[in-house]
């Protein structure tokens, strides 16, 4: 399918619409029970600079919630709303999950997948933006699953990000009108509007759009709830304090709005995360939520997108992009992004080994 932006002229390349026998969910993962946690932060941390005692740090974040992260019920309750979505609406795709780290691990649910005679499933990862870890490291999973199960491993083939897709756009903002409903009316106009993403060293957000795209996220959800552009912050930060990562962390920004003075009440949005999972928990609901009751500034959460219809509906569409050649809807001047990224976008940061994304069997038309 040939199309274009119709504001910009800017043109892409046509795709060949496949047929697939499945959807594949893949996500981070977390830990299920206080013994799971120490095991999965090894897991996430493996070949990575950071020091051990942060790692025992962040396991307790887990242990204040008796070590069991909401994240793996998010992607259960994601998965069942799907199954509706995709039964009633179709495609009708039998529904598979893996995971990066932690069970059900990506790697077993290829071979599951091999042994139900799938061949070629899209993927949707719980990511919504460009970056080494959020969209290429995924790629590099799928392809370390695929080589690992070996001959018949089903050939999977990643749906792009989706940062300005009108179902992701609307369902923020409408988790935010929710948020401001809970602010008294005769303040709700001097709300201080507030969106936070998971930090990343600058040395991957130089050589990935991460931070072009959350600004552009972030514009377009001010926009559709008139308002200015809200203050984009970041949180859960955890290399080492030496490595310079994406800047100000949420609660610095809290310090400053206080010491500023005439704040009396903040909507926090967490549009870099797609579930209520742990570091939304904890680094929103407890340490800045604690923070803000210290300073007497009242602060009202908004939800993730989770499983708002708009935005269960987005992934559908998503598949009847690749399925259906269906209209790849965006809004905002850019236009969506692609479905492949080049062989040297979002390297990693640490070995700036990259891997092309490109399938040994061209989805190229």
């Amino acid at each position: 399918m040939k199309w274009h932006n119709a504001r910009t002229g800017q043109k892409y390349q046509e795709f060949k619409t496949m047929e697939y026998d499945a959807l594949l969910i893949i996500s981070f993962g977390g830990p299920e029970q206080r013994e799971d946690v120490i095991p999965f932060l090894e897991n996430v941390l493996r070949g990575k600079n950071v020091p051990r005692e942060r790692m025992l740090q962040v396991a307790e974040h887990y242990y204040h919630f008796a070590g069991k992260s909401p994240i793996n019920d998010q992607n259960r309750a994601l998965i069942a709303a799907l199954e509706i979505e995709l039964k009633t609406r179709g495609p009708k795709l039998p529904i598979y999950w893996g995971n990066r780290n932690w069970y059900p691990m990506l790697g077993d649910t290829l071979r599951h997948m091999q042994k139900d005679g799938i061949r070629r499933a899209l993927a949707f990862t719980t990511s919504a933006f460009g970056s080494y870890s959020g969209c290429r490291q995924y790629r590099e999973d799928i392809h370390r699953a695929a080589t690992e199960t070996g001959s018949g491993a089903p050939e999977i083939h990643k749906l792009r990000t989706f940062h300005n897709h009108p179902g992701f756009i609307g369902a923020m903002a409408d988790r935010i009108r929710t948020a401001l409903g809970r602010i008294p009316s005769d303040r709700r106009d001097s709300v201080t509007l507030v969106f936070t993403a998971h930090s990343i060293p600058l040395s991957m957000s130089e050589t990935s759009p991460y931070v072009s795209q959350l600004e552009e996220s972030c514009r377009l959800v001010s926009h559709k709830l008139g308002r200015t552009t809200g203050t984009l912050v970041y949180q859960s930060r955890s290399g080492p304090p030496a490595q310079p990562w994406l800047e100000p962390d949420i609660c610095s920004y809290i310090r400053r709005l206080y010491a500023g003075g005439g704040v009396t009440d903040i909507v926090i949005a967490p549009i870099g995360f797609l579930s209520d999972h742990m570091e939304v928990l904890y680094d929103l609901d407890t340490e800045a939520s604690e923070l803000c009751q210290t300073f007497g500034i009242n602060l009202v959460r908004a939800s993730t997108v989770g499983v708002h219809p708009k935005f269960v509906s987005m992934i559908r569409e998503l598949i009847l992009e690749r399925t259906n050649g269906a209209e790849r809807r965006s809004v905002g001047v850019n236009g969506p992004p692609t479905d492949y990224c080049a062989a040297d976008c979002c390297p990693n940061p640490r070995s700036l080994i990259t891997l092309s994304d490109r399938p040994a069997q061209k989805e190229v038309a």
